[in-house]
């Protein structure tokens, strides 16, 4: 049984090339005193499922509120955000929670683990939202530590970790549910330069072997090298290069 069969809930997988999520027309804006910052006025974006997406950009550009906007944390002003071809815009709280717990992983540059839990518990925290057995959670939590390479500091807490640890954690973290979607923001920021490829190296075996579909927002050239789409988001637009 692979990996990728392990973790599956019995869903089947989205095929490579499909439109997993878009972006259409959406509009965000921001009250700030009595000025209105527009953040997003007309932005379009198609990621198909499978991609590898870089996103970059000045700071102020908009690229935590785009990631805020793709994971439902964030609501359009305008526009629709279309996940499997189905709106999310639209859903309530508890809806989008469990979208969220079902379909969404996150990976973020500080981690966010919980420093009185085990790195066990940590990944496990996804899964009390569903009804899956203690035993199939735990199951699930093993598998999603022996891919990030650390089962065997399952009982670990986050302070007896290194920081590359504590990012695998997170991944273990945000793929434990299986998801169809990942979002990383900032993952290697804290991160020296060797532990950040480490963590980059097992993102791209989870896009090419596990064929999770990953958006990651980066200020790193180096970094954005790893993905197989890289955009660059300035003004409220996107300018894309492709991989060859």
């Amino acid at each position: 049984m692979t990996v990728a069969e392990t973790l599956s809930v019995g869903d089947a997988p989205i095929s490579a090339d499909r439109v997993l999520l878009t972006l259409d027309r959406v509009a965000k804006r921001y009250t700030r005193g009595r000025e209105i910052v527009t953040i997003f006025d007309d932005l379009s974006l198609d990621i198909n499922a499978g991609d590898f997406v870089s996103v970059m950009g000045p700071s102020g550009s908009g690229k935590t509120t785009l990631l805020n906007l793709l994971g439902g944390l964030d609501r359009p002003d305008a526009g629709a955000i279309i996940f499997d071809g189905a709106p999310i815009q639209g859903l309530s709280q508890s809806q989008l929670s469990a979208w969220r717990s079902r379909d969404v992983g996150f990976v973020f540059q500080f981690y966010n683990l919980m420093a009185h839990m085990s790195a066990c518990r940590n990944v496990e925290l996804p899964l009390l939202l569903s009804k899956m057995n203690r035993n199939e959670r735990r199951r699930r939590v093993e598998t999603a530590l022996d891919i990030v390479g650390l089962l065997d500091r399952k009982r670990h807490k986050p302070r007896q970790l290194s920081g590359g640890q504590q990012q695998r954690v997170a991944i273990a973290r945000a793929l434990v549910a299986d998801p169809k979607l990942i979002l990383a923001d900032e993952p290697t920021g804290d991160l020296d330069r060797a532990t950040a490829t480490e963590i980059l190296e097992m993102l791209q075996l989870l896009n090419r072997d596990l064929g999770k579909t990953i958006v990651m927002v980066t200020h790193d050239p180096a970094a954005a090298n790893y993905s197989t789409r890289q955009l660059h988001l300035d003004k409220g637009q996107f300018q894309e290069r492709r991989d060859e």
